[in-house]
């Protein structure tokens, strides 16, 4: 039987997958738990719509997969029909279909028949509202109003109680939307439910042990002094990643009156890998020359802490969603694009790479500074201090 879904998960692991969703595991713990990717496990989950296929059961009637080893035994050893009948407390004429169906005696082997049995065994049902298209118009034009499958389906059985072809279930709705495969109701309608989610969510499922969004003591920006807002004092960096192919970044930092870029390569986004890359660039700068960094809430600095003491430097954290905070990096960021596409594979540059990059950015020359370059105007920074 041909099994749908992620190749790289084994039916044992498929079911892992969704006793953990069930339960309410996040795809990330999920995916430690198998030794597969969060994207692995999402990709798998979203192809079902977050909705589990319901486990097959064998008829109380149907022959099981014993009963079929003790009719190969019984074929082998040349018994009769009505001997293996008798044995199994079977009617003569279902064993003699059992074989004849299965290549007669002479083939008859109990695996094969086994599967072809569970294969021949699907029947499926088609969608309620996949063939109903009156039904189906009436739920597309309700929930493109904002109505919620629960009031489509209360609404329906009021206005018209006496005929079951327009009665349908909430649930039914929600699968239609969720399953795509079964053909009914288009993705785009989930974009008009109250959730707006794409796929069935677990009902235990709960942000509690999740890292999304937090930044365990982050300082956020508001608590930044005002001496660093205006330019004024030298030694104030902020900083980012930019992405490339294959899951590539390389770690931005750029000073806030000079505008002076550094670019650090990083092997991955973990916040060890991060931190401990930019631990080794900051001690590339003159002392004293980075006083504070000011980040975004990307979780490659949750290990904030560690570079604050390593480097004698005071994060500081911009509000969710709000890039602007950082507007001289984010402008910097797009500066660099020049150098480094959307869809290039960053890994490819070596240090010496990014350091000649970041050269040529600092030897241009910047309207905002009045023409200057930014190398100019880091080095009158960098003189005091020698």
């Amino acid at each position: 039987m041909v099994e749908r879904g992620r190749p790289g998960l084994s039916r044992a692991e498929k079911n892992v997958v969704w006793v953990q969703y069930r339960a309410g595991a996040s795809f990330a713990a999920i995916g430690r738990a198998l030794g597969h990717t969060r994207n692995s496990i999402y990709a798998f989950v979203r192809a079902q719509g977050g909705v589990a296929p319901v486990v097959r059961r064998r008829a109380c009637s149907a022959l099981t997969a014993d009963e079929r080893e003790d009719i190969s035994r019984g074929v082998a050893a040349s018994e009769s029909v009505r001997a293996i009948a008798c044995r199994l407390g079977r009617a003569p004429s279902t064993i003699s279909r059992e074989i004849k169906r299965n290549g007669g005696a002479a083939r008859y082997r109990a695996r094969d028949a086994e599967d072809r049995a569970w294969r021949t065994a699907r029947r499926p049902k088609p969608a309620w509202l996949a063939i109903n298209a009156p039904l189906q118009r009436l739920v597309d034009a309700k929930l493109r109003l904002r109505w919620s499958p629960a009031q489509i389906t209360g609404w329906l059985r009021v206005t018209y109680p006496d005929d079951p072809q327009y009665h349908v279930s909430h649930e039914t709705i929600y699968r239609s939307l969720f399953m795509q495969a079964r053909g009914a109701l288009k993705q785009e309608l989930t974009a008009h439910l109250r959730t707006r989610r794409p796929m069935r969510r677990s009902k235990k499922a709960c942000k509690e042990g999740q890292l999304r969004g937090q930044i365990v003591d982050a300082v956020s920006i508001a608590d930044r002094p005002a001496s660093i807002e205006d330019r004024a004092i030298p030694g104030h960096w902020e900083g980012d990643l930019i992405s490339g192919a294959k899951n590539s970044h390389i770690a931005t930092l750029v000073e806030r009156t000079s505008r002076y870029v550094h670019l650090v390569r990083v092997t991955n986004k973990s916040t060890t890998e991060v931190v401990s890359a930019l631990i080794r660039e900051v001690r590339r700068l003159p002392d004293g020359l980075m006083a504070s960094l000011t980040w975004d809430r990307g979780h490659e600095m949750s290990q904030h802490h560690r570079f604050s003491v390593a480097a004698d430097v005071a994060v500081y954290f911009c509000d969710p969603k709000s890039p602007w905070q950082r507007g001289t990096n984010e402008n910097t960021n797009g500066l660099l694009r020049q150098y480094f596409p959307d869809g290039t594979d960053l890994s490819a540059y070596t240090q010496r790479d990014l350091d000649r990059v970041a050269h040529e950015v600092n030897t241009r020359p910047r309207k905002t500074l009045g023409f200057r370059t930014p190398a100019a105007i880091f080095a009158e920074s960098v003189a005091p201090t020698r």
